[in-house]
This record gives C-alpha cells, structure tokens and sequence, in this order.
C-alpha cells in the first residue's frame, strides 16, 4: 500500500495536511527528517504512517507520558498494535512489552527519554528498529525553551544500536537556531517545514486591566465554551481556582503539588468535558490532545515567545476559530525574571532566557500584528492577520515623534549604557542618587518629561523597543542601543506614531450618566455578538456621541468612528438612547 491508501484505510482522511506526505516519502527513502509543524498540524502521522509500511519496529520517544497513554488507544481504536513503557508501569509489565515489541506483536512502541539508561538499552538493541521517531525534538537542544538534559543520551543511543534506524525528529516550535541544532546533533539532512501560522487563532493582548475581572467577564459571555487558563505558579492558580468557583464557574486546576490522583482526575474532567475550564501552570497541556479548547488565556506572561505560542496553540486543534489572549502585566515580568535567577545555569544560559523573556515582554507591548509578530520571531515573514487585537484596534494614531526622539536623545546622550529604568530617571528629573553621582542632571535631556510619571516613561520606552527604535543589549541587565531605524527617528526623517487612549474633551460639557447607559448598550451588544466591546465603538466614539449630541439618526455620521456601515447596524439603538436624554 501507498501513503494515501494507509491515510484513508487506517486513519480515515482522504487527504494530507501541509507538509505530512513530503516527511512520510523522505522516511520512506531512509533519509533522516526534521519536522517542523505548528500544534494541530498533524505530526504524529509524520510516523505513524511509515511504522504501518515497514516490516520492523518504530520507536517513539516523548517526554509525555500522559500523551503515549492517549496516542495508544487511539491507535488500538484504529486496529493499530501499540504500547508504552514509562513510569507508570511495574517491572513485569515493563518486560511483558519488551517481550511483545521483540516478538513483532506491536508496530510502535513510545518510551519516554529517561528510560533511556543502560538498564533497558540491551533490551533496545535486541529489537528490530526501524525508524526512530523524537518528538518534542526541541528539547534535545541547549537552545530550545524546554531542553532536556535526558534527551542527551539519544545521539548515544543511536550510535550504538546495531543497526542504524532512520530518524525522524518533530516539533511545533523551532527558531532557525534551535533547528539547526537539532540537524547537527541527529545527523539531519531533510528538513519539512510547514509554516508556523495558525490561522484560525485570534491572538490578543489586555494591558492595564483588572485581570480578575475580565476573566469572570470573559467566562460570562463563553458560558459553553471549553478553555484553559495558565498562571506561572501554583499560588496564583489556586488563587484563580477559589476566585471561579466561588464565582459558580465549572474550573478545575493542575500543578505539580497536587497528587498524582487528583492531577490524573482533573485532567480526565476536563478531557471529558466535566468541568470545561482548566486553571494551571505549565506543568498541564503537553500531553493533552483535547480538539475542542475553544480559548487559552495566560493570566500571568510565560518566559518565551515559543512557550507561549505552544501553550496558545492547544486552542482550536480541530481548525475552528479560538482565541489565545494574553494579561498583559509588568509585574509578572519580575516573576519570570526570578525563575532565571534561580535556575542553575551557567551564564550564557541564562543570558539567553533573559533574551526569551525580553522577546516576550515586547510581545505584550507591540502595536503591531501580534501573529505576524510571533511569526517574524521564527524567521518567518507573513502579512498582516486582520483579526489579533491590535489589527482590530480602533483608537486613532498618535504623533509621538518629539517623545520618541526625547528618549532616543537621552538614550545616547547617556552613552547607551544604562537600561530603561535609568533612562527614565533622567527624563522625568528624578533627585535619585545614582543620577547624581553620574552628574546626569546636568545633561539637557534631564527632566525633559518631568511632567511625565516614571511609569509612563517606562511604557513610552517599552512601546518603542517593541516597534524596533530601541534594541535592549544584554541577559539580566540589558542595556537600550538604538537601531538603525531609531536614528532615522532622531534625525528627523522618519515619525513614530502611537495608538493611545485619547482622553475626553473636558472643555466640552459630558454626562456621566449618559456615557455609562452608552458602554451598557455596548456591552449588551458585544455579549451578544461575542465580541470584545471595542469592536462595536471605541470609548472615544461614546465620548463623542456625548459631545456631539446629534439630534437626527444622520446627524450620527458627524461622530468620530461612526461610518454608514455602523449607522446601519448599531446607529437607531444609539440614537434612542441619545435621543431619550435630551427628552428628559
């Protein structure tokens, strides 16, 4: 049988995904592949497929354990013979599926990397392995955002097999330089790469809001849909479990404090729809291959962009649309940068992890496509997506090129030396001590935003390394450098402009009163379009309604953000409301 018959005969599709046949023909031919596939895309195929086709044994090594149990039965419900051998198995079973896989009686057989050890190599090499397939490849690199010292051994493990299998190596999230570490240590030539987009994900970041609230806003208006919810530690996800329940709400949580039982019943909940909200640290997902999670939203920033779009990425496995929305707070900045303080590390480690985070930090400070941002991180360009949160901004542009230029003067005036927290200090004046002995206030940036609060400042800069004027150089205590673009900027020939809240007209007379019974109608509106309120009009839009007063439904084309196509659908709702005031 060919590819495509094994596809439809044993798995049902008539049809590949992106990239799956090209990794199966090179398998095929012997050559050793590297498959880079974003989270849904099909990887596990990439194998399977080739194990069915091949006389001997294909051996699946995964750091997920939960994930063999689940890849195991949906091959046995395919009429596929399969095992695992991990952790959660007693010695006589361990050697009953030795036995079995020597014997022929199984086509793949999954062992995670830490059973790798002289113990069971003999036994290893007395089967007959034709194809090694590693998945979560990304960890068998210093490199990649989750390396695992055990996924060492591999390259030794395949070195002394009698034989010499092909190998496959897959994985989700793989920057250029994490894949070419892969290659080198497996000896890879072939490599499929498929693309990082995932379309059907509408990625959004929530800056400067109550995270509480908004999470018991958003499980309100997606009452039926099946979610996760990340924190980075077991304090805050507790803490979010007692907040849900308390507030009613089908949640259950995961973190590595709990025990083995409650983790295992927590998460079948979940997979089996018991409970439709997961609160949990990372230590939950990886091995979860749930379709249907419909949202994933991290409360609290992970450390790296290829955490975060893996852990985002367990939304909408099946192709629907699904969002992965991001908390936004400079305070969980801190958090992450403690974990790297604490790991053990040697320095250029941890150099790299404080650049991740740095990445990441900028990630939340973007106002450009967040997709394409993430893209453009794995080396891939990409237009647009016109459906991530700062693609559907609406608030107007903002010339801030006098305050881009104030920073970026201060920037090198101070040698470009110092990080965003020092330069902030000189701009806005500040007596600190450091500044004194440094004699920087007698530089003529010095309180050039003395009217400006620290915090402000710092955003403003954020806001500027994140468009790419400034970049920070550096692990723990990076310094700003300004880019070829930034000196463009200070010189004069280019502007930067800012989407910002723009803040009411107070010159104008405006009812509090009004406004509020505007936003309810616009939440009223969004809940039942499940749409973020934004999206119907912006705050400025209902600012302006107040301000303009229109006495006719036309007269609604002279508010700011106010077009035929919204007269049409929201304009008479609005208008009475309007017009309802004015009569009373």
């Amino acid at each position: 049988m060919n590819p495509q018959a094994v596809l439809k005969s044993n798995f049902g599709y008539d049809a590949f995904r992106p990239g799956q046949e090209r990794a199966i023909n090179a398998v095929l031919d012997h050559q050793n592949v590297l498959a880079v596939m974003p989270t849904g895309g099909g990887k596990s195929l990439c194998y399977q497929i080739p194990a069915l086709m091949q006389a001997g044994l294909t051996l699946v090594i995964s750091p997920l354990i939960s994930l063999m149990k689940d890849q195991v039965d949906a091959l046995a419900a395919n009429g596929i013979d399969a095992t695992f051998i991990n952790s959660s198995l007693d010695y006589a079973e361990i050697n009953e599926r030795f036995s079995q896989a020597r014997q022929g009686a199984v086509k793949l057989l999954y062992i995670s990397p830490e059973r790798l050890d002289s113990e069971y190599f003999d036994r290893l090499a007395e089967l007959p392995i034709d194809l090694i397939a590693i998945d979560e490849a990304h960890c068998i690199s210093q490199w990649g955002h989750d390396f695992r010292p055990s996924y060492l051994k591999l390259t030794d493990i395949i070195h002394h097999l009698p034989t010499r299998p092909t190998i496959i190596a897959l994985t989700a999230t793989a920057t250029p330089r994490v894949a070419e570490d892969i290659k080198q240590r497996l000896a890879i030539q072939q490599e499929v790469q498929t693309g990082f987009a995932r379309p059907n994900l509408s990625f959004k970041v929530v800056k400067d809001q109550d995270s509480d609230r908004f999470l018991i806003d958003y499980l309100k208006l997606n009452p039926d849909q099946s979610g996760i919810i990340y924190a980075s530690t077991v304090k805050e996800v507790e803490r979010l479990h007692r907040l849900l329940t308390k507030k009613h709400f089908q949640v259950a949580m995961y973190h590595g404090q709990l025990s083995k039982e409650e983790r295992r019943q927590n998460q079948d909940d979940f997979l089996y729809d018991r409970v439709l909200v997961m609160i949990a640290t990372n230590a939950f997902g990886m091995g979860i291959d749930k379709s249907n999670v419909r949202f994933v939203i991290h409360d609290q920033i992970p450390g790296s962009i290829e955490s975060y779009y893996q852990e985002a990425g367990r939304a909408g496995r099946d192709g629907l649309p699904s969002e992965a929305i991001l908390l936004y707070k400079l305070r969980d900045v801190q958090i992450q940068h403690y974990y790297i303080e604490q790991s053990e590390r040697d320095e250029a480690s941890m150099t790299m992890e404080y650049q991740k985070l740095q990445a990441m930090s900028q990630y939340g400070n973007t106002q450009k496509c967040l997709q394409r941002y993430i893209l453009n991180y794995f080396n891939e360009d990409a237009p647009d997506c016109g459906q991530c949160s700062n693609c559907l901004d609406t608030r107007a542009l903002q010339d801030v090129t006098i305050e881009a230029q104030q920073v970026l003067s201060c920037i090198r005036r101070m040698g470009e030396r110092f990080g965003k927290e020092m330069v902030a200090l000189v701009l806005t004046g500040s007596k600190n001590q450091r500044v004194k002995q440094l004699h920087y206030e007698k530089l003529s940036t010095y309180g050039l935003m003395q009217q400006r609060t620290k915090k402000s400042v710092t955003e403003l800069i954020d806001f500027l390394t994140a468009a790419g004027y400034i970049a920070p150089d550096g692990g723990q205590f990076p310094v700003l450098k300004i880019t070829e673009e930034g000196l463009r900027v200070l010189l004069g020939q280019q502007k930067v402009a800012r989407k910002v809240a723009l803040k009411a007209n107070k010159s104008l007379p405006e009812n509090d009163a009004l406004f509020e019974e505007l936003r309810a109608l616009r939440r009223e509106l969004a809940e039942k379009q499940n749409v973020p309120p934004f999206v119907i009009f912006s705050d400025q839009t209902l600012h302006d309604m107040c301000t303009v007063m229109p006495d006719t439904l036309d007269e609604m084309l002279d508010v700011k953000g106010i077009g035929e196509s919204k007269l049409q659908k929201y304009g008479e709702q609005f208008f009475q409301i309007l017009r309802n005031y004015q009569e009373a």
